[in-house]
């Protein structure tokens, strides 16, 4: 079993290697898909849109990117999947013979393990839904024209998925059967998704109830395990040492930082959702929807421009847990709340 890991793994770097020798110029494209392809633009970008578009897809998405991301960091503590940077270096496949030298950039440095890729799972979860959303509002036209655009959207959908494969690969974050995995995952979870309607009634109780089951069974399993001296977080001291540039180490990247960030955006969807600003319904216009998503994506930027202070780890969930829950109601409850007030006052000037 470790021979064959061993040979995967090493086709792996072959293949890594062989993409920074001749697809240099593509460094920067690379890199953005990776930065592009975080999950917490699922949050600060496409959430806000869907949900002032289609309020039932904004809400489908967060659940896809929790529980997905969830699911994703339990997979990766059950797999022990190593990463190309660090293996490249620690590994006895190549014996005497000198190791393929690989280049490591600002967004190689990812302290979990490595499979299944949280960044191809998460994309190809968010990016399905997206697109079965779009392709919900074609299903009654069955012209040439329609077809051709819905083919067009399985096209974009594939050619986004293949370019951050293509990235994580790419700045050696992982394997390329870590992404071919995650794909495959996500687009597992999104199709469950699409088939439970009870997601679109949960009341803010179960909100709360489901918030506290995810973090329970995560840091049980965690504190199981290391009953049984296996160390979960085996990975920070491998990064540590092999990331080539310590600044290129950030704590929100850390399998506990990424879950606690998550949550807070679950447990602040339920509590939006449930807010008085949120049910009294301000607008519904053409105008109302555009100024929301406008005002959303603005505010959220600047609000995520703010840095946590990292110096002390517990502060920094804590911090971390109550900014992500402001993420959705931002978005739910008071941009829409104070659009419908800046318009109202027009209309009266109006009037």
């Amino acid at each position: 079993m470790e021979v064959s890991m061993d040979l995967l793994h090493a086709t792996g770097i072959s293949i890594v290697s062989y993409m920074q020798e001749n697809f240099m110029t593509f460094q920067e494209w690379f890199v953005f898909v990776s930065h592009a392809a975080d999950l917490r633009n699922t949050f600060h970008i496409f959430f806000p849109i869907w949900f002032h578009l289609c309020e039932s897809v904004g809400v489908k998405l967060v659940w896809v990117a929790v529980v997905g991301d969830w699911l994703n960091l339990v997979f990766k503590w059950i797999l022990f999947g190593q990463r190309p940077y660090w293996w490249v270096h620690e590994t006895s496949y190549y014996g005497n013979a000198s190791s393929p030298e690989i280049i490591q950039f600002p967004v190689t440095c990812e302290t979990g393990p490595g499979s299944p890729s949280g960044h191809a799972m998460g994309s190809s979860s968010v990016y399905y839904v997206m697109t079965c959303a779009a392709l919900s509002l074609l299903q009654n036209h069955a012209t040439f024209k329609k077809r051709c655009q819905r083919w067009a959207l399985w096209a974009f959908f594939w050619i986004v998925q293949i370019n951050v494969c293509l990235s994580r690969v790419f700045v050696a974050a992982h394997f390329p059967h870590q992404v071919i995995a995650g794909v495959i995952s996500g687009i597992m979870v999104a199709k469950v998704f699409n088939h439970l309607q009870i997601i679109y009634n949960v009341s803010l109780k179960k909100y709360c109830y489901t918030t506290l089951f995810l973090f329970s069974f995560a840091l049980g399993f965690y504190l199981l395990l290391k009953l049984f001296d296996v160390d979960l977080l085996w990975t920070l001291d491998k990064a540590s040492h092999w990331c080539s540039k310590q600044e290129w180490i950030h704590m929100d990247s850390t399998p506990f930082a990424g879950l606690i960030r998550n949550l807070g955006i679950f447990l602040g969807l339920g509590l939006a959702l449930d807010s008085q600003i949120y049910k009294e319904k301000q607008g519904t216009d053409f105008m109302f929807r555009l100024s929301s998503i406008f005002t959303s994506l603005v505010v959220l930027h600047v609000f995520d421009s703010f840095e946590l202070p990292s110096d002390v780890e517990m502060v920094f969930y804590v911090l971390s847990f109550l900014k992500s829950i402001a993420v959705p109601l931002i978005t739910v409850g008071i941009v829409p709340y104070c659009v419908s007030l800046v318009l109202r006052g027009q209309d009266k000037k109006v009037l």
